[in-house]
């Protein structure tokens, strides 16, 4: 038992040393981000000559609550040049209807070219008052196939991927942009920050003031998403090894998605698959390229409100995980995907995927050491440290990184309420989505697909 508890200590000393390195260097990423928006902010982006026109791809099954507002709000982008394409997959629900009610839409007689397979587009429609604004009824085939569909349609060269239940920010394309000015050629997939919409006031699909939730479960998830995002996933696009942009707001270019297939239709990770797929081609085929993530144009997404429906999320999270990684099992270690293969991709299998297999082991471990008396109090306090309370250190950290840089909560009580939150959630929170993980680790060995039904409030919130 000594050896198991010597076990857990190190894969959490080890775990936390890496999370502590991610936070620091991505720190160091974004203070430098900052000063280069300082002469080059979205203003003198706008003043270019030439900015490329980009395609907005909106899958939608069953999205009646949201779909109308995040239309309104792409609508309203502040970007020269752009189309959006909502994809109606067979939804059961009025989504259709209150479409074509909302922005007059027309039935047209454009030809759907199916480059990459999909299920059959029964008919396009393009709104009479909005001439950028096409909507695409096909029958259901999953969102990876409604992305395939909207890909096939879209006459951009870059895409950029949102899902229904969000909202990006007027200047969202604008910032996301940027690395495609800089180098066109190389760069092929840049991700954007993701922050939740609970508690938001939002209206006409416009955020006109940054909230917080009164139920304390959206608010855990916002520090979380300071987390990933801020301490993690800058860090990898900083290195070229980011191996996720979130399916709520990425821009791609098209012809290299279009080379590899499109999204897979087989995962319920489509947004992770793509990205590590494109890694895996693009490596092999020794091209120079970036995949690039900007730790500011932002994209606020509605997220669960009830405990069931947050386990169905992380349920198929970590089930599309483990499918990411599996399908592309022959990067891993292998020197031949550089940094991806090297670093990403043990990364993510001995972190991501297995943590909550650990963590919560670990718990079960040093309760029943505890309660047969053959454990050292040094080695409980120890696990606790690296367990617990370096947790809180790290959201803690990733919340005031927030308020330093980027400060999006302009509120002190709505500050407050975060750090407060960036404690708490280490004590029930934290534990009980590492369960959910593992269940989700305990259905892909299962094999089980099944994406789950999130129930949606809606993002327009009165206060």
């Amino acid at each position: 038992m000594a050896y198991l508890q010597m076990s857990i200590l190190i894969y959490f000393f080890v775990v936390n040393g890496l999370y502590l390195l991610l936070f620091l260097f991505s720190c160091a990423v974004i203070i430098q981000y900052r000063l280069i928006l300082r002469f080059r902010g979205p203003s003198e982006i706008l003043k270019a000559r030439v900015t490329p026109p980009i395609s907005i791809l909106v899958p939608a099954y069953n999205e009646e609550k949201v779909i109308v507002s995040s239309v309104r709000a792409l609508l309203e982008l502040n970007y020269p040049q752009y189309e959006v394409i909502v994809i109606n997959d067979g939804s059961e629900d009025n989504t259709l209807d209150v479409l074509e009610k909302a922005f007059s839409l027309r039935r047209t007689a454009h030809v759907y070219h199916r480059e990459i397979p999909t299920a059959a587009v029964k008919v396009v429609y393009r709104s009479k008052v909005y001439p950028n604004l096409w909507v695409l009824d096909k029958e259901n085939g999953g969102k990876a196939d409604a992305l395939n569909a909207g890909t096939n349609f879209s006459q951009y060269p870059l895409f950029c991927a949102i899902d229904a239940d969000s909202v990006l920010e007027k200047d969202a394309l604008i910032r996301v942009i940027r690395p495609y000015m800089d180098r066109f050629q190389e760069v092929v997939a840049v991700g954007g920050i993701v922050r939740v919409a609970n508690g938001c006031r939002i209206t006409h699909g416009i955020v006109e003031e940054v909230g917080l939730a009164k139920k304390w479960l959206p608010n855990f998830q916002v520090v979380e998403y300071l987390r990933a995002f801020l301490s993690g996933r800058v860090a990898w696009g900083a290195w070229n090894a980011l191996l996720v942009i979130s399916g709520a707001f990425g821009v791609f270019k098209k012809q290299p998605v279009m080379d590899i297939g499109g999204y897979s239709t087989e995962t319920v990770g489509e947004d992770m698959e793509l990205v590590v797929r494109l890694h895996r081609r693009l490596r092999k085929q020794k091209r120079s390229y970036r995949i690039h993530f900007i730790p500011d144009p932002v994209c606020w997404t509605e997220v669960p409100h009830q405990w069931r429906m947050l386990a169905r999320q992380r349920n198929r999270w970590q089930r599309g995980l483990g499918q990411a990684l599996y399908r592309n099992l022959p990067m891993f270690a292998n020197p031949k995907y550089g940094s991806i293969g090297m670093v990403a991709m043990p990364y993510f299998f001995l972190v991501e995927l297995l943590s909550p297999a650990v963590e919560l082991f670990g718990y079960t471990l040093f309760g029943i050491a505890i309660y047969l008396g053959v454990v050292y109090w040094e080695a409980v306090a120890t696990f606790l440290i690296l367990a617990v309370w370096m947790g809180i250190f790290l959201s803690l950290l990733s919340v005031l990184l927030e308020e330093f840089t980027l400060h999006r909560y302009p509120r002190v009580r709505n500050l407050l309420k975060l750090l407060f939150c960036a404690v708490l959630e280490n004590f029930g929170y934290r534990q009980m989505t590492a369960f959910f993980r593992l269940r989700g680790l305990y259905d892909f060995a299962r094999k089980e697909n099944a994406w789950g039904f999130i129930e949606r409030k809606g993002l327009e919130v009165a206060h």
